[in-house]
């Protein structure tokens, strides 16, 4: 696929393509007839491989093209003009990791990467921006579910670089500065297939049908708004031709439930005895996030439609079949 078959086609760029959340979004866009570019830089914060394994149904496909390179130092410019949108779905992700020294690499790439993006959206007149945000911007926030004017304060170094990404882009879309329309999407809690090694539902799923233990930070009945990929990618969708010029919007599952609630999940969708481990809570994990969906719903016509029964049986599902497991119970 040529660079100027795409400009005049109006393609539309993802990135952090090989990523979780960027890689169905992608095959999404592809399967609705979008030309897509896809940047990522592949880096370390989960093995490579395994992302290069997320792009495989992309890669057969004549309508994707796959640039690799860091939004710092890439000459963006050549990919981004023409396109009709960019999604930003590009970040070091993890709450944890976030501390001490490895603080620098998330400020490269989720703050210097997004400016360095909104400068040559800037300078290309792309017309809109769909951005990747997180719930881990409002820390531990006083009120459940949680609104968008809520106060953003958050408990992680992951999530003030994400918090600075948002501000810029939304800063970016004020009058004179760039000829752009932005929506910044902040997910709860996306899991489904794909998921990173790291986050919880993958953690515990592994070890399930490894029969080792699970282990537990917490006493368990911290809660989260489980959003599945589906859902993450549905409301990207919308906000292609939503119209909207500045907002941020939460994106979330629509139900709030306990750890130790999706402890006995996991036990039904995988059918295995769980052997529970318990450990101190994690500096920076918020105790509970709930989204408020009104916004999501008024201006994209949102509603999550995957239950986190179905959604988990089904993520339950690929990992038994990474393992060369039969069907689970409970999958579907």
């Amino acid at each position: 696929m040529r660079h100027e078959d795409l400009t005049r086609q109006g393609h539309v760029v993802v990135t952090g393509v090989a990523g979780f959340i960027g890689s169905h979004l992608a095959e999404a866009l592809v399967e609705r007839g979008h030309e897509v570019v896809g940047i990522d830089c592949f880096t370390t914060a989960y093995p490579p491989a395994a992302k290069r394994a997320n792009l495989e149904r992309l890669l057969a496909s004549s309508s994707f093209r796959l640039v690799e390179g860091d939004l710092v130092t890439l000459a963006l410019d050549a990919w981004l003009e023409g396109a009709s949108v960019v999604f930003h779905q590009a970040a070091q992700p993890g709450v944890r990791a976030s501390w001490g020294r490895d603080f620098a690499i998330y400020v490269h790439h989720n703050i210097l990467g997004t400016q360095c993006l909104l400068e040559a959206l800037a300078r290309t007149g792309v017309p809109r921006l769909v951005a990747a945000s997180s719930s881990s911007v409002y820390g531990d926030a006083p009120v459940y579910p949680t609104t968008e004017e809520s106060i953003t304060r958050p408990v992680s170094p992951y999530g003030v670089t994400k918090l600075a990404s948002e501000h810029l882009c939304l800063a970016y879309a004020r009058p004179g500065v760039a000829e752009v329309s932005v929506a910044t999407l902040r997910y709860f809690t996306v899991y489904g297939p794909r998921q990173r090694p790291d986050m919880a539902f993958r953690r515990f799923l592994d070890a399930a049908y490894a029969g080792r233990p699970i282990t537990v930070y917490g006493d368990g009945e911290q809660t989260r708004d489980f959003t599945h990929v589906d859902d993450a990618v549905q409301a990207n969708l919308l906000a292609m031709t939503a119209p909207i010029h500045a907002e941020a919007i939460n994106v979330g599952g629509g139900r709030r439930v306990t750890l130790n609630q999706v402890l006995e999940l996991v036990g039904q969708v995988t059918g295995r005895r769980l052997e529970i481990e318990r450990a101190p809570a994690q500096a920076g994990d918020a105790r509970h996030t709930g989204a408020d969906g009104t916004r999501a719903e008024a201006l994209l016509g949102y509603r999550p439609q995957v239950s986190l029964e179905d959604g988990l049986a089904g993520q339950a599902a690929w990992v038994a079949s990474g393992l060369g497991l039969g069907a689970t119970r409970g999958a579907r």
